[in-house]
């Protein structure tokens, strides 16, 4: 006998499944790696590089310990309206399932980084470029740091380019939840701005 997921259900199905890849990898480099470390992929245009986020998405930081709690606080005010918004749309009815699934990316991308802020600095020791993490404490609730890896300095600029030359193409080092906000963002923005556009 074949269970039917209702379209909620599969939702919630697919952002536990991207928050749980988010936080394997998280975990698996915190506490493998050494701050800095790094593990060359493919060449040397994809790297594993462990790099901790004190504030915002790539690298970006944000007005020390208050600025923390304040973003720490819109993130979680952000997921749940998100997951209100998405609750609505499934009532309506009529949404198309492209809408619903970047919405969930988006979610599943904020909650991810969520998950660091209250969490790691509660459960794990500090990572230091000497020594790898392990079970303790580093940071107060809401003040952990968000633990980021890909790096893809695909290329540097030459010389003469005004502004950049001299400079990596792509500098930022994100994680897996920043990339499933990305990506569910551009993926609404290219095949589904009618319907916000109507909407």
């Amino acid at each position: 006998m074949k269970v039917r997921l209702s379209q909620g259900a599969r939702l919630i199905l697919l952002g536990t499944v991207l928050v749980l890849i988010d936080q394997i990898i998280k975990i698996l480099v915190k506490t493998n790696m050494t701050l800095g470390q790094s593990y060359s992929v493919l060449g040397d245009w994809f790297q594993i590089l462990f790099v901790e986020n004190k504030g915002m998405a790539f690298g970006m930081a944000f007005g020390g310990v208050l600025g923390k709690y304040a973003l720490t606080f819109f993130r979680m005010v952000l997921f749940v309206v998100l997951c209100w918004w998405i609750y609505r749309l499934i009532k309506r009815g009529n949404v198309p399932a492209g809408v619903l699934i970047g919405l969930t990316l988006i979610t599943a991308g904020a909650f991810g980084n969520i998950v660091d802020c209250l969490c790691y600095g509660l459960i794990f020791s500090e990572s230091t470029y000497e020594t790898v993490a392990t079970l303790g404490s580093y940071a107060p609730f809401m003040q952990g740091k968000v633990v980021d890896m890909f790096y893809f300095p695909l290329w540097t600029w030459p010389d003469w380019v005004p502004w950049l030359g001299g400079r990596i193409f792509f500098e930022p080092v994100f994680n897996f939840a920043d990339s499933c906000v990305t990506v569910g963002a551009i993926y609404l923005a290219l095949f589904h701005w009618k319907f916000f556009a109507k909407d």
